[in-house]
């Protein structure tokens, strides 16, 4: 009987130590390396510069990449002209960094925007410029006999500073 005990003995500690040997020899699993880790979705929500002093986009995506805003601009046509107007997204999307969007016409104006949203030179998103937003604007005008005209053009909207105390909420 203790031959029998000795030898299961024996037998769970040479069992064991080929367990612990076996786990040495297995090299160790290395990080990936930063660069090939996927970049967490930065978000890019915020109001933007438009055409002129005074005027903005405002930009909201939601959980899911849904993305909602409107274009605040001055009226150019006789009967608004200088009343500011909110065109809201009709249709919009963002995917990776790409950013497109339609707005709703008021008094026969729409907008179509198709670009990227980039880093811009703004140090921190308490900065002016902190994202730029560029690609092809195109005001769609349609006249009172319906007839429709289209203009295009390349422009850069950049990112108006953060407000510090709005951050400072979001934070527990």
């Amino acid at each position: 009987m203790k031959t029998l005990r000795f030898l299961l003995i024996t037998v769970s500690i040479s069992i064991a130590t080929l367990a612990q040997d076996s786990q040495k020899a297995k090299p160790a699993q290395p990080e990936p390396p930063a660069a090939t880790q996927p970049a967490q979705a930065e978000d890019i929500s915020g109001m933007y510069s438009f055409l002129r002093e005074g005027e903005f986009v405002q930009v909201t995506v939601e959980e899911g990449n849904t993305v909602s805003g409107f274009v605040s601009r001055y009226g150019d046509s006789d009967s608004d002209k200088g009343t500011f107007l909110d065109q809201f997204f009709t249709k919009a999307s963002l995917k990776d960094r790409h950013l497109t969007f339609t707005t709703k016409a008021i008094h026969g104006v729409s907008f179509e925007f198709d670009g990227n949203v980039e880093r811009g030179p703004g140090k921190t998103p308490h900065e002016e410029g902190y994202r730029v937003i560029r690609g092809t604007l195109t005001q769609i005008t349609e006249d009172s006999s319906k007839k429709t005209t289209s203009r295009s053009r390349q422009v850069e909207f950049k990112s108006f500073p953060q407000d510090l105390d709005r951050d400072s909420q979001k934070k527990p």
